[in-house]
């Protein structure tokens, strides 16, 4: 029989260990007994000796190791910072009470943007960090990532040095990035019609993916976040399909929100539940996706949507109905909403109830929400011209009257 070279893989009268040195086995690897010398044999060797490199390199935990934590504060806090460092308060930061009051969403964003920050500034002292410091981050991140990104990096910074000041780590008025002009890339202003929306909810339907085809149609009448959409539930659905409101918190700000339905969606949304064929209780998530059970592959059971199935299902529906060059997405949705409602004359302030955010007091979110178009232009025009008839009017009543003098 041939001999093969596998790391430490030996035979001792015609039979194959797998044997680890000392230190190895001292990471956990033990003695692998892999049977009579072989082809059999030699692929056990294999792949404990691949089990191996990937320890050694670092990409598997060793089997003798504790497992490896997942929560994202938990994995932070096995990290080393020096004292005073940015990193040190941070850490302190993610240990408070504050920290876990914000939203999922929030704390990912920061999550995120500090891979941005640590390799430059981790390590060192937030008081030591200098205006061209902040300018040199910025520049890099619009360079290598996006405008967008580079903006959310400086807007995280600001608020992660008031809270190291907070923590006595710094001055609270001698945030470096105060000198950076912060930019932020101008807001989407893609909007679709009601008509468009139809469409996508029929084809959806007639693909077989009713859970795309009913979750569409309630982000399109109730304005929610494609993320909101994903999360309700039975009993959520169930009160507005009995003449309620939905009523949930955004995913984002935690702020409350509430939504009607149109008969059109109601009944969808019933043919949809009616259909999958299992009582799903109050707290379950309602919107799944479509499954598969014949053909090639494993089959498997409809399960929850999460935010990258759900964005690759309309990606799929989207480029059925209107080509591939399509651009528009599921969170354009919203916007949609918002220019229908101001449009039939919504307050502003009604209409930012109703989304969940501060449309009517922030200049940016109304106009990302509410950009210019043909409705609103002509709105203004007829209110000048309104204006312009009030104004002369006025004018005519405080002109002084001449006085007419006979010469003398």
């Amino acid at each position: 029989m041939g001999r093969v070279k596998i790391p430490y893989y030996v035979v001792v009268k015609g039979r194959g260990y797998w044997r680890p040195t000392a230190s190895m086995r001292a990471r956990g690897f033990k003695l692998v007994r892999c049977g009579p010398d072989g082809p059999a044999a030699w692929k056990i060797a294999s792949d404990w000796a691949a089990r191996w490199e990937r320890v050694r390199i670092g990409l598997d935990p060793a089997p003798g190791a504790a497992p490896r934590p997942t929560d994202p504060d938990a994995i932070f806090a096995l990290r080393q910072w020096p004292a005073g460092s940015l990193g040190e308060a941070f850490g302190r930061y993610r240990r408070t009470e504050e920290w876990k009051r914000k939203a999922p969403v929030t704390r990912q964003e920061w999550d995120r943007v500090w891979t941005r920050i640590e390799p430059l500034l981790g390590d060192v002292a937030p008081s030591t960090v200098s205006l061209e410091d902040m300018s040199s981050l910025r520049a890099w991140v619009e360079e290598t990532v996006s405008l967008r990104e580079a903006h959310r990096v400086i807007k995280v910074w600001r608020a992660l040095w008031k809270a190291a000041a907070a923590l006595k780590y710094c001055e609270r008025d001698e945030d470096p990035s105060l000198g950076v002009r912060n930019s932020a890339a101008k807001g989407r202003t893609l909007t679709w019609t009601e008509g468009e929306a139809v469409r996508l909810v029929k084809a959806a339907w007639r693909a077989g993916n009713a859970g795309l085809a009913a979750a569409l149609a309630v982000m399109w009448d109730s304005q929610l976040s494609p993320g909101d959409v994903r999360a309700l539930t039975r009993g959520q659905l169930d009160e507005v399909l009995a003449g309620g409101l939905i009523l949930t918190e955004r995913a984002k700000t935690g702020k409350r929100v509430g939504a009607t339905l149109s008969k059109r969606t109601a009944r969808l949304v019933r043919a949809y539940v009616d259909q999958l064929g299992a009582e799903l209780l109050e707290d379950v998530v309602v919107f799944r996706t479509r499954g598969h059970s014949s053909g090639d592959g494993r089959p498997w059971a409809p399960r929850p949507y999460t935010k990258d199935k759900f964005a690759e299902d309309f990606r799929e529906i989207r480029a059925v109905v209107f080509g591939a060059q399509e651009e528009r997405q599921m969170r354009d949705f919203r916007r949609s909403g918002a220019r229908e409602a101001i449009a039939g004359k919504a307050e502003p302030a009604h209409l930012a109830h109703a989304m969940g955010n501060t449309l009517h007091t922030s200049a940016a979110l109304f106009e990302t929400y509410a950009p210019a178009h043909i409705t609103s232009l002509e709105e203004v025009a007829k209110a000048r011209q309104a204006g312009r008839q009030k104004l002369r009017g006025s004018e005519e009543r405080t002109k002084p009257k001449s006085v007419n003098r006979r010469p003398s």
